[in-house]
């Protein structure tokens, strides 16, 4: 087993997922609202919920980061995921984040996304980050520009028009190599 750190932020705590987590995990994403944006943009059942959860899980072993479950640190309760992902076939680390209907717009995304960057800079010392935002995806592509993200470019990805949010280091030396 890997040790997944524990994250937290003024509101937020970013801890492992796990199997208790699962049903909520398995309504978010049979919500269509929630998923309309994300895959193939159609919901999953529980099975498939299920194989998600666990390919979150394993990304962790295989490539040491990877989502973290969110929680109110107030109440414990489940409001969604964020955390960094580079699968095969990806085009660079991505940081993403997905939330239960009720719980968005209340700046939780941003929060979450904040904390995953700073991980991603002091302790993971990545280069560079991504966001891949379905056009349309307004809301996401406000959280990226939020967040720092520079839109660099618009790709076809997995048969869906993407912007590509770039996100780097504060002190930014780094970014001459993607330039």
């Amino acid at each position: 087993m890997i040790d997944i750190p524990t994250l937290e932020t003024a509101r937020l705590r970013l801890t492992a997922l796990t199997e208790r987590h699962f049903d909520d995990y398995a309504a978010m994403l049979a919500d269509p609202d929630s998923t309309r944006w994300i895959g193939d943009g159609l919901p999953l059942d529980r099975t498939n919920a299920w194989r998600s959860l666990a390919m979150l899980i394993g990304h962790w072993s295989l490539r040491g980061y990877g989502m973290w479950a969110l929680e109110l640190k107030s109440t414990g309760e489940f409001i969604g995921r964020a955390g960094l992902l580079h699968p095969e076939g990806w085009p660079d680390i991505e940081m993403g984040w997905m939330l239960k209907p009720e719980h968005r717009h209340h700046g939780y995304a941003t929060e979450a996304g904040t904390a995953v960057l700073e991980f991603a800079w002091e302790q993971l010392h990545m280069r560079r980050v991504i966001s891949l935002v379905r056009v349309g995806n307004d809301a996401s592509d406000r959280v990226a520009e939020r967040l720092g993200g520079e839109h660099i470019e618009d790709i076809d990805f997995f048969g869906s028009d993407n912007h590509v949010f770039a996100y780097y280091p504060p002190h930014r030396e780094f970014r001459r190599a993607y330039a």
